[in-house]
């Protein structure tokens, strides 16, 4: 699924050519598309709204309009562009909604396994009431992050996935920052020293910018507006990963589930006990 990197990437490719268009009219072909409103009111009240911003909150798309926001989750396979209307996309065959725009463009969703969906509203918290911190805000210090974790006997790795804990970080990034921080993923989070949680606070911050720098990492699905691949997956240490030589030590680097998630990690650098316990 793509993580904060990969959607504040989306987020950015599609500024210069949707900011300012305004919507004439939506198509939709699968009703968990439309997660809200009705399809009826969706139509009638997105008509006629022009796009003024475009952000990006957690993992959600947020393109707001005059009145509303359109808020688009990619979920597993979800892609998002803009083209114009007699353009042929490669994604174009998986299209479960599109907007029409003036100036002959067309806003489309493709989404292959239908697991994502677009949605109409006032405010992001109508459908998306708890997300935890935005990690690369400047107000998320370690000490926040310290308290979010206080208290956690939940595996560190399972934490670090839960959006009202933390927003935006998926399986690649936490395996990324785990690693970097040599913290293995199934240390109980309340478990982890202040030395720790300050260098994981920062290894986050690390690899979700490095992961912007990169615009994402495309090892499925995700690519960006323009249809072209992110390098971030050029520049993995651990995840996917599994079998080969840690950069750091040499180790075999290790696969396991964790949260019912593939999960790399570092056998030598990330032990399962602190070396301070």
């Amino acid at each position: 699924m793509p993580e904060l990197p990969e959607v504040e990437t989306v987020v950015r490719g599609l500024r210069i050519p949707l900011i300012g268009r305004t919507v004439q009219s939506i198509w939709h072909d699968w009703g968990k598309t439309l997660r809200t409103p009705s399809p009826d009111e969706f139509a009638a009240r997105i008509a006629g709204q022009t796009f003024r911003s475009i952000s990006r909150r957690a993992k959600y798309i947020l393109a707001a309009l005059d009145e509303d926001i359109l808020v688009v989750h990619l979920k597993m396979t979800g892609r998002l562009y803009v083209v114009p209307d007699d353009a042929a996309h490669e994604a174009d065959r998986w299209v479960h909604f599109r907007a029409q725009l003036d100036g002959e463009q067309q806003l489309r969703f493709s989404d292959a396994r239908k697991f994502g969906f677009v949605a109409l509203v006032r405010r992001l918290d109508e459908i998306a009431p708890t997300i935890g911190p935005e990690p690369l805000e400047d107000d998320f210090t370690a000490e926040v992050f310290a308290a979010r974790l206080r208290g956690r006997r939940t595996a560190i790795k399972a934490l670090l996935l839960d959006q009202a804990v933390l927003a935006g970080v998926g399986n690649i990034y936490a395996d990324e920052a785990l690693w970097k921080a040599g913290i293995h993923p199934l240390r109980p989070a309340d478990g982890l020293t202040p030395a720790e949680i300050v260098a994981l606070h920062a290894a986050v911050r690390e690899v979700l910018a490095w992961g912007i720098d990169y615009e994402g990492a495309s090892i499925n699905w995700y690519r960006k507006p323009d249809g072209t691949a992110g390098e971030a997956q050029d520049h993995f240490a651990v995840y996917d990963r599994g079998g080969q030589p840690c950069a750091r030590c040499g180790t075999t680097l290790v696969k396991t589930r964790v949260a019912q998630r593939g999960t790399h990690y570092c056998p030598a650098c990330q032990r399962v006990a602190s070396d301070q316990e």
